[in-house]
């Protein structure tokens, strides 16, 4: 899900970038030639001209928003970008990253077992974490059509992804979160989330 965020960026920015597959599956991205060019071993990553790797997704993002300002995925404004990065955090600590790791320490820990430290006693708990805060953030959008305001963010494309993921690997939307399933719909009815799976998502039956 993290490389499609940036492809959903990408889509919804109106650019096209050079790509090469790194088979994650297949633990390519651990393997020594990879780990040269991002020692984090994560995907994605950016790879300049000059030969800088930017190997964080929201940092990848911020950069690519900073070289084509328009159309505005962050924020117009000081002010905006604030609120707009606010909101990134909170989605970021409280949700995504209990969901993604609970799912690496439960239905996605044979894939992980031998490439990160995994915890399989934490993830009911991260998973029931994420939850929590998902019931919160329905409330906290009320009336919004979008996490930020009326204009589609960064955050929401963070958000979208990982729920996307998420629902068919064992941690599915809760129905009685009506904002959050009515703002997942408009997400998903957006073509850059069509056009941000990766080719093979239903061969290996994951949405990423």
């Amino acid at each position: 899900p993290n490389p499609r965020v940036v492809r959903m960026f990408l889509a919804e920015k109106g650019l096209s970038l050079p790509t090469e597959e790194v088979d994650l599956l297949g633990g390519e991205n651990r393997q020594e030639g990879y780990l040269k060019r991002n020692p984090g071993g994560q995907l994605p990553a950016l790879e300049l001209d000059d030969g800088t790797v930017i190997a964080e997704t929201a940092v990848m993002c911020e950069y690519l928003e900073e070289k084509h300002p328009t159309p505005i995925l962050i924020g117009a404004t000081a002010e905006e970008r604030a609120v707009a990065r606010t909101w990134q955090r909170r989605v970021e600590l409280n949700i995504t990253e209990h969901m993604y790791n609970g799912f690496r320490y439960a239905e996605g820990y044979e894939l992980f077992k031998n490439r990160l430290y995994c915890i399989p006693a934490a993830a009911p708990g991260l998973k029931e974490k994420a939850q929590d805060w998902l019931g919160k953030l329905d409330g906290l959008i009320a009336g919004r059509d979008f996490i930020c305001g009326n204009a589609p963010r960064f955050v929401d494309f963070t958000l979208y992804c990982c729920l996307d993921f998420c629902k068919d690997v064992g941690q599915p939307l809760n129905p009685a979160l009506k904002n959050i399933n009515a703002w997942f719909q408009r997400m998903d009815a957006r073509p850059s989330a069509k056009q941000s799976l990766h080719p093979a998502w239903e061969q290996v039956k994951m949405r990423g």
